[in-house]
């Protein structure tokens, strides 16, 4: 599953996406943090999925695009499973789009506990410390979940 989330410092917005794919119990495998000007599709491209063959990876429209889609399925045998925008020419149809849903609200809930984690300010001197308390805060989300009981 693949989802971006915007990072909020205090009252204000940080220029900071961190775009993550999770296994189906929300465990985080991958993640990539860009600027928050890079469009959602752009990260998708550049990142590098190393998921299992035949797998299925759930996505909203932002991260549609067919040749993408196309090339994930040829050398990787990886089904994008994204959801389509209201002027898609080609539509998902509603159980393509009621399992894309489900499998979605997953991610989501990841971000709200990962969030939760998080506290009201994060404070850092440099973009590096920030990077740094970011990916902190998500490995030790997913070693709590992989070793809660």
């Amino acid at each position: 599953m693949l989802l971006k989330e915007n990072i909020f410092t205090g009252s204000r917005r940080s220029d900071v996406s961190v775009h993550v794919i999770t296994t189906g119990k929300g465990i985080p495998v991958e993640f990539m943090v860009t600027a928050g000007s890079i469009h959602d599709n752009t990260t998708f491209q550049v990142m590098d999925i190393n998921l299992p063959k035949n797998g299925d990876l759930y996505g909203d429209a932002a991260y549609l695009n067919q040749q993408h889609r196309e090339l994930l399925l040829e050398f990787n045998q990886i089904r994008l499973k994204a959801a389509t925008k209201k002027n898609s020419v080609v539509k998902n149809t509603w159980a393509e789009e009621l399992e894309n849903r489900y499998y979605r609200k997953t991610i989501e809930n990841t971000f709200a506990e990962i969030n939760a984690k998080f506290p009201k300010k994060i404070h850092a001197v440099t973009a590096k410390g920030f990077l740094l308390k970011i990916l902190c805060f998500i490995i030790m989300y997913i070693l709590d979940k992989q070793f809660s009981v």
